[in-house]
């Protein structure tokens, strides 16, 4: 029996292992054939059987064991059908796929880094694709309902949305990601066709195209959620918050529809997929009725017959039976999956986190199942209470019954009394008589006495009952479910209870009145009896007669004797009755104070794990904060990293800057140090100072960063304290991070330190700023009009001197010289004229911008309230009269053979730049539907075209007067041939040498000009740094490498008045 067992347990391994061989070929020869660097689509039916062993294997383990080993650095093509197969694996794959692949997203990011860098049409595919899959994978593990074929519900997306309107909000913005990162892709593969002209046909079109089946899949989900998602946003935010969404979804909705439109057009697609047509018009969200016209665009895959198997391709595994006797299979119907049974699950089963979070369902299960004993057992609590207080009550009914027999029975004596008083009026014996009764009125006395005590045990036992009741409600108050239930339980008891005290004292007080009534009654016999007795001395001498009525008499009282006697046995009778219900009210009350001490003991165990709790509450906070206090840290010491980086070192910033940085560093210090005080009062709590803490450590990393990037630009002494202050900065902060993090140095941690550090690098920085002009804000309004009206009498007088300087030439020169001046004259005048055309419209386009901008104020007070755009207008119009006065001045040098051609190159660049900055001056505050402002841009057009004109006959007219030798070395030897190669190599490297060190000092003087002009290289480059370069294209350093300080900068001059902008 053994020996057959063992022989089929070799036989199923045997066949299990064969079954995973066949199962790892199958998939690598899959794999390999539809991932691969030829130019083709891949196959629908490789693609198909990887994901079916996704299915099997449940998860992509194998597929990612294959694909790590594929060259992807060296082939984009290969990159690019791996991105494509990636997808469809994500799409159609097991559900376990998604966990897989986030695991190589590192690698699918840099991947991407890698092919975007290169100048590969591929690799730009691949780029992109690369950021669409690393976006899926984020979006779908954030969101584990939306399954990755985007195939959910409206009920799923309301889901994923909730009821919060900021979670619905920010899934928007996602969806919108999602969709942009789709068209991205969609839009690149287009591109790349029409500039390679190749055609759906083509298999190189083909292998571009094939991806983009997916993408119109998912794109069609994704723009029916995101008309969902927008639709409710406009149902509970104003219009003008969504504004911005409704911009971007017409802008995807528009890219949408045309991709769609040309991808319906393509012959490959028609065959292989139906596309949907979308509205002609973008759904209106302004209206919710748009929301009932809306249509799920539904994207279809036709069903077609797979073509013929190649000869080298394999047929779909099947499990082999071969070897599998038909009585096992028979047997073992229900066996679980054999590939699972042999190789356990997939990835090796459960991972930790797994087992955590069955082990955290199980703690949950048991907890709740706690909960409903402790909910049943309040309740079998509050029942047993309810039934010993019915109980109680209808115990005391029967004594209320007790007391009305008594009362009855008092009754029944008083009329007998005073019938034994009528009939023994006048006898002796009447006295015996009324002193029984009288006896009988201290036992019924004495009876009431008793009652009276068993109504008070009665009393003590309910107040007890009603301990135990608050016991029992302070014991379940952890229960919120069942709190109103027994406080409403404790009301009735209470209510119960005092009525039943309010009728006790009703019946005590009664009974109380009717001794007091009875003492009365006895009294009045008493001297009643006195009376009597002097009634019967007096009466002697008919005692007598009253012998005959003594048999009588006699008779009565032993009549009366049996029947005291008989009352005397009903209460004893009584009696023990009472002692019998003593007992079992004492067995009652040991019963009950035994279950008073069980609910005390599950009482205290209940405190005791309110303790624990609370303490691992506190754990809970402070393993948080020690948590941000690491991320702080970590975000210090970067910022204090980038102090000693190289490629820092380039980096500069404003004072303006660095100074607002450091103003709010000093805000969250505050917030921090309140956050601190609030969580050493709460250490239950320890939100705010994480959330200050987080804020600290990015202002405090922003302002050391500012700070040694401003020192690049300050002078040296300010510099090395800037630094200084930087990294002491750094210090303390990280020194106050190490005090948060250890409970013993918790209490006395203080940023008083951190504040005064950032104090001074805010006081270095208020020093850096840069000083601004002395002249008063009232006198900016005549300085413009003074400037302006000084830039135009310097261009006619500009126009006037280059008037003269060609009535001179045509006196003094002839021939190629003359017609070389006329020339470059009738350019500058023309350049003068635009100059001039340009100031003029500068000018009406001022007037306009003061007229509708000033309101009620006068114009100075306009000009006063926008100093610095006043500022800019004044140093812009100085720039533009210096430079005609350089031109005129270049060019009769250059017109007397006394200066260079060079020199007129350079005014003409500068008037160019010049006139740049007063255009841009004059058009910033601008209406962009002025009319005027029209006329400007023209102006500012033809000076730039009539500045080219005069380069360009300046250049020309170098050209015609420069004569150049016929080069003639026939005569030469060979060593003097070498010897002048030589001499001509160090005529090059000399000037060579002068050119760079001339580039150094430019660059040096730009620099100067910066620091003068009180504005950072860099920051001026940000502002106006291409109105410069296109006016100064001959000034561009041809080396890339040339460091920021050597471009032209953006003035034509040292203005006395520096602009105050700051650009940041």
């Amino acid at each position: 029996m053994n020996i057959s067992t063992r022989v089929k347990s070799r036989r199923t391994e045997a066949n299990l292992g064969a079954e995973r061989d066949h199962f790892d070929k199958q998939q690598l020869s899959s794999i390999s054939k539809a991932i691969n660097s030829t130019e083709t689509p891949v196959k629908e039916k490789h693609a198909r059987r990887i994901i079916l062993g996704t299915h099997r294997e449940k998860g992509a383990f194998t597929f990612w064991s294959y694909a790590l080993g594929f060259p992807l650095a060296s082939s984009s093509i290969l990159s690019w059908k791996f991105c494509h197969v990636l997808h469809k694996v994500l799409r159609d794959g097991h559900k376990n796929v998604l966990q897989d692949c986030m695991r190589h997203h590192s690698s699918l990011v840099e991947i991407g880094k890698l092919w975007g860098n290169l100048h590969d049409k591929y690799g730009q595919l691949v780029a992109v694709y690369t950021k669409l899959l690393c976006t899926k994978m984020e979006f779908h593990v954030k969101h584990p309902e939306i399954p990755p074929n985007l195939e959910a519900s409206d009920e799923v997306l309301e889901h994923t949305a909730g009821t919060d309107i900021n979670n619905v909000f920010q899934l928007t913005v996602e969806v919108f990601d999602y969709m942009d990162a789709e068209l991205r892709v969609a839009e690149t593969v287009m591109r790349q066709l029409n500039t390679s002209i190749a055609i759906s046909t083509v298999t190189s079109g083909q292998c571009r195209l094939a991806p983009l089946i997916q993408v119109i899949q998912d794109c069609s989900h994704l723009y029916h959620f995101t008309v969902k998602l927008l639709f409710k946003l406009h149902a509970c935010l104003p219009a003008d918050t969504l504004q911005g969404h409704r911009d971007r979804f017409h802008d995807q909705f528009h890219s949408l529809k045309t991709f769609f439109n040309k991808a319906r057009d393509m012959m490959y697609f028609k065959r292989l997929i139906q596309i949907p047509r979308l509205p002609d018009s973008p759904p209106n969200f302004l209206h919710a009725a748009s929301l009932a016209k809306h249509v799920k665009p539904v994207v279809v895959i036709p069903d077609q017959d797979e073509p013929e198997q190649d000869d080298d391709d394999e047929p779909e595994p099947l499990i082999e039976v071969s070897n599998v006797s038909a009585s096992s299979l028979q047997t073992q119907p229900l066996e679980p999956d054999i590939f699972d049974k042999t190789f356990g699950p997939p990835n090796g089963g459960f991972d930790d986190r797994d087992l955590q979070i069955e082990s955290l369902k199980r703690d949950l299960e048991l907890l709740r199942a706690e909960l409903e004993r402790v909910k049943a057992e309040a309740q079998r609590y509050i029942t047993q209470l309810k039934s010993q207080i019915n109980s109680l009550e209808a115990e005391l009914e029967e004594q209320r019954a007790q007391k009305q027999r008594a009362l009855v029975e008092n009754e029944q004596l008083r009329m007998e009394l005073e019938a034994t008083r009528r009939r023994n009026a006048e006898h002796e014996g009447l006295q015996t008589t009324f002193i029984e009764a009288e006896k009988r009125a201290q036992a019924t006395e004495q009876r009431y006495n008793k009652l009276k005590e068993k109504h008070t045990e009665l009393v003590s036992s309910h107040a007890e009952l009603l301990r135990k009741s608050a016991d029992t409600v302070r014991m379940l108050s952890a229960t919120q479910q069942t709190q109103e239930e027994v406080e409403r339980t404790k009301q009735q008891l209470s209510f119960e209870v005092d009525r039943v005290k309010q009728e006790a004292d009703m019946k005590l007080e009664e009974q109380k009145f009717e001794v007091e009534k009875l003492k009365r009654e006895v009294e009045e016999k008493m001297a009643e009896v006195v009376r009597i007795k002097a009634t019967l001395q007096s009466s002697q001498v008919t005692s007598e007669q009253m012998n005959s009525s003594m048999t009588a008499l006699q008779a009565e009282k032993e009549r009366l004797t049996r029947s005291v006697s008989e009352k005397e046995a009903e209460l004893l009778t009584l009696r023990q009755a009472a002692q019998v219900q003593q007992s079992s009210l004492q067995q009652e009350r040991d019963r009950n104070s035994r279950e008073l001490e069980e609910l005390q003991g599950k009482l205290r165990e209940k405190v005791s794990q309110e303790e624990q709790l609370k303490q691992k509450l506190l754990e809970e906070q402070f393993a948080l904060l020690l948590g941000t206090v690491a991320e702080a840290e970590k975000i210090i010491q970067d910022a204090v990293a980038k102090l000693d980086d190289p490629l820092h070192v380039r980096c500069t910033s404003s004072p303006d800057y660095l100074v607002s940085r450091a103003e709010a560093a000093l805000d969250s210090i505050d917030k921090v140090k309140k956050g601190h005080a609030d969580y050493l009062s709460n250490m239950r709590d320890a939100g705010g100072l994480l959330r200050a803490l987080t804020q600290f450590s990015h202002l405090a990393a922003d302002t050391i960063i500012n700070g040694s990037a401003t020192a690049h630009m300050a002078p040296t002494d300010h510099a090395d304290r800037l630094t200084e202050n930087c990294r002491s900065c750094a210090t303390q902060s990280i020194q106050y991070l190490t005090d948060l993090k250890s409970k013993a140095t918790l209490r006395k941690a203080d940023p008083a330190s951190i504040r005064a550090i950032i104090q001074k690098i805010l006081h270095l920085g208020q020093e850096l700023r840069p000083k601004g002009m002395d002249v008063r804000q009232d006198e900016l309004g005549d300085l413009v009009d003074k400037e302006m009206a000084a830039t135009s009498a310097a261009i006619e007088e500009a126009v006037r001197r280059i008037d003269e300087m060609m009535n001179q030439a045509r006196k003094d020169t002839t021939g190629i010289k003359l017609e070389v001046n006329e020339r470059i004259l009738y350019s500058c005048t023309d350049l003068m004229k635009a100059i001039r055309m340009l100031v003029i419209a500068s000018t009406d386009l001022q007037k306009e911008i003061v007229e509708g901008g000033r309101g009620a104020a006068t114009i100075k007070e306009f000009y006063a309230r926008n100093s610095r755009w006043t500022e800019g207008l004044i140093s812009a119009a100085k720039a533009v009269g210096w430079g005609a006065t350089e031109m005129v001045e270049s060019a009769d040098k250059v017109v007397l053979h006394t200066g260079k051609y060079e020199e007129l190159i350079v005014c003409s660049h500068e008037i160019a730049a010049s006139t740049a900055q007063l255009v841009a001056a004059s058009k910033v505050k601008a209406d962009r539907n002025s009319k005027k402002l029209p006329v400007l841009q023209q102006a500012s057009r033809h000076v730039n075209e009539m500045a080219a004109n005069v380069v360009a006959s300046t250049r020309t007219g170098q050209g015609h007067l420069d004569e150049k030798d016929t080069m003639d070395f026939s005569g030469m030897s060979l060593i003097k041939l070498r010897k002048e190669e030589m001499e001509s190599q160090v005529k090059v490297l000399e000037l060579e040498s002068q050119l760079e060190n001339e580039r150094l000092r430019l660059g040096e003087l730009r620099k100067k000009h910066y620091e003068l002009a009180g504005v950072p290289p860099n920051e001026v480059a940000e502002g106006n740094g291409e109105t410069s370069l296109q006016a100064h294209p001959a000034y561009m350093s041809p080396k890339p490498t040339k460091p920021a300080l050597m471009k032209k900068p953006a003035l034509a001059q040292k203005p006395n008045i520096p602009p105050k902008t700051t650009f940041k």
